[in-house]
């Protein structure tokens, strides 16, 4: 039977979705497989010291109780595998309490006089640099700097020039630097961005590209502009490949739609909406999704910490379950349900998903047939866990039955030799 198309309508329809198969492999070239941060802490740009990290790991652990005081907790909230929980955390919080901490020259620095600012900005990018050095950093660090918005947009703008300028006099750039651009309203300032990042990888001699940056979602006019578009998607491509993440702010974001201070919070219904933008907005991208945070702090008697403890672990999960990987923490004390809820959400499929990796991996006859899309979320699930503690490595290879290097080709959507 002869075929009805030839190769001249091949060729057609191939030239016809040139375009489509462009935009697949770099608008939506899908996970890159880094390792996202559970959590940023923010705290004022002057507040920064390499001790910092270890104090507040020591004194949220103080603050539980130790190890036992964690498992107390774990038990009070309702997790599986309490002690296990406890054991777990207060490793974390001993060996990494901080995996993403931004020094901040926005709300949390407030308005200071130029010249306290610019010492200020010098400072901090010698203590990163020398945090760095003796590998006393967090995995991820940087700086917020000041809105691009009319009145501080001068200020934001010398304030990036003057911290990645000393910065680079100290060598290369940190591997897990972070730049946060706050208060996005409009596509425009994401390419005035992408212009000042050029600018200062010529002027130092960088490579293309090295300079990368958050985009904090605090304004609706990002969520749906004045025209009906959706920037939030339009700005990923306006990055042009260097927009990291897209974080979500709580309060800015909320007091913007008229809710009252008193039902400002992460579970909101007009957070909800906006997350929900988001998460489509970077699904396939590459770029991450980071919730907000909630200012209801475990601090003062043990009663309001045990209540604000309950509502973090639980805003905690939230997320998680949303399939959004990341949140803000603004306080010491939220380490400790960070993690607790962090890992307990890893830890609680951990037995059901390496039983269908390991069956769909070995091809052994089960219940579920899992497709290939399928097992790369079991897998990358695996693997998120085991990047940030959920997990060790001997657990995982024993119960999935696979290497770890073919865990990661998995999760990844990678070959493996």
């Amino acid at each position: 039977m002869n075929s009805v198309f030839d190769q001249a309508t091949l060729a057609a329809v191939e030239a016809q979705l040139a375009h489509t198969d462009q935009l697949m492999s770099t608008s939506y070239a899908g996970d890159t497989g880094a390792r996202q941060p559970v959590h940023t802490v923010y705290i004022s740009a002057d507040r920064y010291t390499q001790q910092l990290p270890a104090r507040w790991g020591a004194n949220a652990l103080a603050a539980a109780g130790g190890t036992e005081g964690l498992a107390e907790i774990a038990a009070t909230l309702g997790l599986r595998e309490p002690e296990r929980l406890g054991a777990l955390v207060a490793a974390k919080l001993r060996g990494e309490p901080i995996e993403d901490l931004r020094l901040d020259f926005e709300d949390g620095y407030g308005n200071r006089s130029d010249a306290e600012e610019d010492a200020a900005a010098l400072s901090a990018a010698d203590a990163v640099a020398e945090a760095v050095a003796a590998g006393k950093a967090p995995a991820f660090i940087g700086i917020r700097f000041k809105s691009f918005d009319a009145a501080t947009r001068a200020r934001g703008i010398r304030t990036l020039d003057l911290f990645i300028s000393r910065l680079v006099s100290h060598g290369s750039l940190p591997q897990g630097l972070r730049l946060t651009l706050p208060m996005v309203v409009t596509v425009a300032q994401v390419e005035a961005m992408v212009l000042l990042a050029e600018k200062l990888e010529q002027a130092h001699g960088l490579a293309e590209g090295s300079l990368r940056f958050e985009v904090q979602i605090e304004t609706p006019q990002v969520i749906i502009a004045a025209n009906g578009s959706l920037p939030a998607a339009q700005l990923i491509q306006a990055g042009a490949g260097r927009v990291s993440s897209l974080h979500y702010g709580t309060y800015d974001y909320s007091a913007s739609l008229g809710v009252a201070a008193a039902y400002q919070s992460m579970e909101h219904p007009v957070a909800d909406f906006a997350k929900d933008v988001l998460q489509v907005a970077v699904a396939g991208t590459g770029v991450e999704l980071s919730d907000g945070s909630t200012n209801i702090l475990p601090a003062g008697d043990p009663e309001n910490m045990a209540e604000a403890w309950a509502l973090h672990a639980r805003l905690v999960r939230r997320h998680l379950e949303r399939g959004i990987y990341q949140g803000w923490d603004l306080h010491e004390n939220q380490l400790v349900t960070r993690y607790l809820a962090t890992f307990s959400f890893f830890r609680e499929n951990l037995a059901a998903a390496t039983t269908r990796l390991r069956n769909y991996v070995h091809q052994i006859e089960s219940a579920i047939m899992d497709e290939p899309a399928t097992a790369r979320a079991l897998a990358r699930y695996i693997h998120r866990g085991l990047a940030c503690g959920a997990m060790e490595e001997e657990e995982v290879t024993a119960m999935a039955q696979i290497s770890l290097a073919e865990l990661e080709a998995l999760a990844l959507n990678r070959s493996h030799a």
